[in-house]
């Protein structure tokens, strides 16, 4: 069998009667998403992930991916970050404080090494907001659940390193831009 996977699982019963398709689509749109609750955020947003991700490698699910979201606690919405969605703001935030970017980029490397977020704050002493957008401490927690993406999607890769490395080689520059 092509995609059989031997791996644990938490069940949740559910139950919908059969019914007229329009009847049992909108019971089917009802079912609420089942999330790993991974972070809290000092304003009460979350950081949580699904799991499996859906990502496919070579016509394969790839088992251990999962998704990242950012759960925002006044609004209920779930927000699917990505990298790139990051890097723009980090590069927003390098043009109001580079000295505090720059030490953001350090405070994600010691995360990126496996400092504990808080840890990295406190080596770091990077402000808690630069600028508008993302706080540090989002921006953190969020890398520390995509880089274990990565190293669950490519293990014998660079998984994490790949865009740690491109932070890194960015800070470097002093004209950088992440845009």
């Amino acid at each position: 069998m092509k995609n059989n996977f031997s791996h644990s699982v938490n069940l949740v019963p559910l139950t919908i009667k059969n019914a007229p398709r329009e009847e049992f689509r909108q019971q089917t749109l009802k079912i609420p998403y089942l999330m790993y609750e991974v972070e809290v955020l000092s304003n009460q947003d979350k950081i949580v992930i699904n799991k499996p991700g859906g990502k496919r490698s070579f016509g394969r699910i790839a088992k251990e991916d999962y998704m990242v979201f950012i759960l925002e606690n006044k609004t209920g919405n779930l927000w699917l970050i990505s990298h790139e969605e990051i890097h723009d703001d980090i590069s927003l935030k390098s043009k109001i404080d580079n000295v505090q970017t720059n030490l953001l980029i350090d405070a994600l490397k010691k995360v990126c090494e496996g400092f504990e977020v808080e840890e990295a704050i406190k080596e770091t002493r990077v402000n808690s907001q630069i600028g508008d957008g993302l706080s540090t401490e989002a921006v953190l927690k969020v890398y520390k659940w995509i880089w274990g993406q990565e190293d669950c999607n490519y293990p014998n890769g660079e998984g994490r390193w790949l865009s740690m490395n491109a932070l890194l080689v960015l800070k470097n520059n002093e004209n950088y831009s992440l845009i």
